[in-house]
């Protein structure tokens, strides 16, 4: 069955539901789709993005008073009542997501809290929107003259808004600005070091999440024609939760999944255990809780992808990304070193840098620089500050004291994405790839930088063109380094030592000038050493300077031209492979004074 004929069989189940079934199942695929838009919204912050909001039904309750009061006490037509709720509803998403999305941790939860509880009690102590009573005479939606009065009508308008939300959202999944958000989700110093304005992206997916809700609320508004602030209460921004957690928390379709699962058990459960138990109450609650912590223990990953692994798949749909000229993964700025009296001009200079962790001096006051074409290795024992001190060149951490520069331009005051910007490129220490993602998308996310579509333009699918660009500079990259034959492979199945090469790849797409490589021979085996100083001469032969970090000392020796030795925090040594390799200081550090 190919994905043509799937389309027109939902269709076609869908119209014949909207004319045969009874009035009350098509009141439940109302709820069930209303549901779904707002669990979309949550696919992108929660599962993706890896930002956790308890307050969506807050921003479903604003998008339906909003509307619902400019309809009763103003009188304008639902229609322009639209445009107000996705106005508010937006604003208010940018309003808590700049008071939140700076802080890490549980501040957002707690924020989104907050706003859930202080809307719910709003709502229910003014009584001139209705108060806990609620407020009535909503009308109805009307398309012309004539209007939509009952779910039958009503139920076209919700699936076609359900498929165009689950449109977008995978559009957006599957795009640039899909990679920068499962990025940012647990790996953000690797996002910001390719160049990935995360803050940005945050608030753009928190601001889109909170519209989708309260358009759903729109329409939930003008199909039931009353609201109270109960049905947008905290408690039902849980619920919200339990149904991206059952359907699947990264997937479009788990949305629908999940929405469709927890509004009839609700429902089931609410006629069947007051029966069973005798009294009234809110079994159903603990319910849902036993069965979300049982998904999370049995099936972390909810009901979509067993449901997707049924139906036969023909292939993604995407192309084989078109390789680019050889030299297009090496821009300009690689080329053309700068010299000053025929000597090699420093492109890269450490002043006096100092990191203090309290009263811990991790790096103290170091001197060095590196020259424009140069590799130069910066080695020493465990804890000498090696990695800190590429942290402070990349903007990871801020220095407490000293500067450091590329060429005549300050980086010490810059974040980590505007040095990325400038063209300093790293790999780090710990494989930071996205397992779940194949291998071109990875490197496609050092290529961000080249992009220039954004989040509205991949929503309505007119990004392909620039889509295509990066992919097909990011499979130049691959190539590059030997890895062009697993561009389509799963990032997680490879071995650690081709997870390393696709780093240095994903480093390679961002157009460096400068390649900062973080023990990139670790785990590799000598074969596959052989294969990366081959591709780091090539590099330095094409005009780009390389500094690394590496323990392997019989790597360093034979490929280096310039050593700077720490330990302790401070620098030892600095010199040639071979005058460091004759330093009695240097050997002291490495195998002890005795």
């Amino acid at each position: 069955m190919k994905p043509l004929l799937y389309l027109i069989l939902s269709v076609g189940f869908a119209a014949a539901l909207t004319f045969a079934a009874p009035e009350f199942y098509l009141t439940m695929l109302v709820y069930i789709g209303l549901s779904a838009i707002v669990c979309f919204g949550l696919v992108l912050l929660t599962g993706i993005c890896g930002l956790t909001s308890f307050g969506q039904a807050a921003f479903v309750g604003l998008g339906a008073y909003a509307s619902a009061v400019a309809t009763t006490e103003l009188g304008v037509s639902p229609w322009i009542g639209l445009v107000l709720a996705i106005v508010l509803t937006g604003l208010s998403g940018l309003l808590i997501g700049f008071l939140t999305l700076q802080l890490s941790g549980h501040f957002l939860p707690l924020g989104t809290i907050a706003w859930s509880v202080s809307l719910y009690l709003v709502a229910g102590n003014l009584q001139s929107i209705g108060g806990h009573t609620g407020l009535t005479g909503i009308p109805p939606l009307s398309i012309g003259a004539h209007q939509i009065s009952s779910a039958r009508e009503f139920l076209p308008l919700v699936l076609i808004s359900v498929a165009a939300t689950a449109w977008s959202c995978r559009n957006i999944l599957d795009s640039r600005t899909g990679r920068a958000l499962r990025a940012i989700n647990g790996r953000s110093i690797m996002a910001e070091a390719m160049a990935v304005d995360t803050f940005r992206y945050k608030m753009v997916v928190f601001i889109y999440a909170a519209v989708l809700a309260g358009f759903s609320g729109w329409l939930y508004a003008h199909f039931q024609r009353f609201i109270n602030p109960t049905p947008f209460s905290l408690h039902m921004s849980i619920e919200y939760l339990f149904m991206i957690v059952i359907g699947g928390l990264s997937s479009v379709g788990g949305a629908i999944a999940g929405a469709a699962i927890v509004t009839l058990l609700h429902h089931w459960l609410g006629d069947l255990l007051p029966r069973l138990l005798g009294q009234s109450g809110q079994f159903e609650t603990i319910v849902f809780c036993v069965i979300t912590v049982l998904f999370l223990r049995y099936l972390p990953g909810g009901v979509w992808p067993m449901m997707a692994r049924l139906v036969p798949r023909y292939g993604t749909g995407k192309s084989p990304p078109v390789l680019l000229e050889d030299d297009a993964v090496l821009p300009a700025p690689c080329a053309g070193v700068a010299r000053e009296d025929g000597q090699l001009k420093p492109l890269l200079q450490v002043n006096s840098i100092r990191k203090e962790f309290g009263g811990l001096v991790a790096v103290n006051d170091v001197n060095f620089g590196v020259k424009g074409g140069q590799i130069v290795a910066l080695i020493g024992p465990n804890g000498a500050g090696k990695s800190t001190m590429f942290n402070l060149i990349t903007g990871v951490l801020n220095p407490t004291g000293g500067e450091v520069r590329l060429e005549d331009r300050r980086l010490d005051r810059l974040s980590s994405k505007e040095i990325a910007q400038l063209g300093i490129a790293r790999t780090f220490q710990h494989v930071k790839l996205l397992d779940d993602r194949t291998v071109v998308e990875n490197v496609a996310i050092g290529a961000h930088r080249f992009g220039r579509s954004g989040f509205i333009r991949s929503a309505l699918r007119l990004d392909r063109a620039d889509e295509a660009q990066l992919l097909a500079r990011s499979a130049n990259a691959l190539k590059l380094t030997g890895l062009g034959e697993l561009a389509g492979r799963l990032s997680g199945q490879l071995s650690l030592g081709q997870q390393r090469i696709v780093e240095i790849a994903r480093a390679l797409a961002l157009g460096p000038r400068i390649l900062l490589l973080d023990e990139p021979a670790a785990g590799l085996r000598h074969q596959e050493k052989e294969q990366l100083a081959r591709l780091i001469r090539r590099l330095q032969e094409s005009g780009m300077t390389i500094l690394l970090v590496e323990h392997d000392m019989a790597f360093l020796m034979n490929l280096a031209e310039h050593i700077v030795v720490m330990e302790y925090g401070c620098k030892i040594a600095e010199g040639t492979p071979a005058e460091i390799q004759g330093n009695q200081r240097v050997l002291e550090a490495y195998l002890g004074v005795a």
